[in-house]
């Protein structure tokens, strides 16, 4: 009878899938010019928030903010180079004149080397790291100056932070591990002085323009690894985001979401 009378009481809760809306929000996604990040925006703002998009590639750029623009959205496109502080700064300072707010950061932008160990030189390295992991920091520092209580941050990582790829990695799993160190602790300092909850995601293997630049056949020859013995599909992913970007994981803080169909409890 107790259980049937908590029941009850709840029956004037407001609407679980409220939790999900981002209308009113404005979002920030860096590498948001194609592939992953590309998505993430459309999906961000198919939930209803508005987006300052960030990437390298202004042409691509432009492409996603008039895809967000179709939905209803606001959106500005701002080019952008992680690995610099001072063009990170500037994206925050573009969000806060067009929407004087960011409530939503996805650091999202990355790239990926395949050196073998032996023989990766120190720039490549450093250039992965730079824009994976120094980007990731920069974007989050100049965020984290102007967010206001109830704001999120979710950093991309990948399930190479936590397993192999069958591939020379060190430099990528390196920067993405590094996202995990980073994730706790910036939740951890900013949960509780400034409101703001931190977290990451993980994917697993998906299409992307990242992958599509590796060995023909490599992303089929891994897949017998996953548990559900597919590659995900970006919508999968997409709606993981947008629980970590939303309402709807208000109580989830410094955590790691791994989205990988099961590859690494294989």
């Amino acid at each position: 009878m107790r259980g049937i009378a908590t029941v009850n009481n709840m029956t004037g809760m407001p609407n679980v899938l409220d939790r999900f809306d981002l209308t009113g929000r404005v979002a920030v996604v860096t590498g948001a010019s194609s592939g992953l990040g590309a998505a993430f925006a459309v999906g961000l703002g198919q939930a209803g928030a508005d987006l300052v998009l960030g990437a390298r590639r202004a042409e691509k750029l432009a492409e996603t903010r008039d895809a967000i623009s179709d939905l209803g959205r606001k959106a500005i496109a701002v080019t952008t180079d992680v690995s610099s502080p001072t063009d990170c700064q500037a994206l925050v300072d573009a969000a806060m004149a067009e929407f004087g707010k960011v409530d939503i950061l996805v650091n999202n932008a990355g790239v990926s080397s395949a050196a073998p160990a032996t023989r990766e030189t120190p720039e490549a390295f450093e250039r992965v790291i730079g824009i994976n992991l120094n980007g990731s920091y920069w974007m989050a520092q100049a965020c984290g100056r102007v967010m206001r209580p109830g704001s999120t941050i979710v950093n991309v990582s990948s399930v190479l932070a936590l397993t192999t790829a069958g591939l020379p990695q060190a430099a990528y799993s390196a920067s993405k591990a590094g996202v995990l160190g980073l994730t706790r602790d910036l939740a951890q300092q900013w949960a509780g002085r400034k409101g703001i909850r931190v977290n990451a995601l993980a994917p697993g293997f998906f299409p992307s323009e990242m992958t599509d630049e590796y060995l023909p056949g490599y992303l089929e020859s891994q897949l017998g690894r996953v548990p559900m013995g597919r590659a995900g599909e970006v919508e999968e992913l997409t709606a993981a985001l947008v629980f970590l970007a939303s309402d709807a994981s208000s109580y989830v803080n410094g955590q790691t979401l791994v989205v990988d169909g099961g590859l690494t409890i294989a």
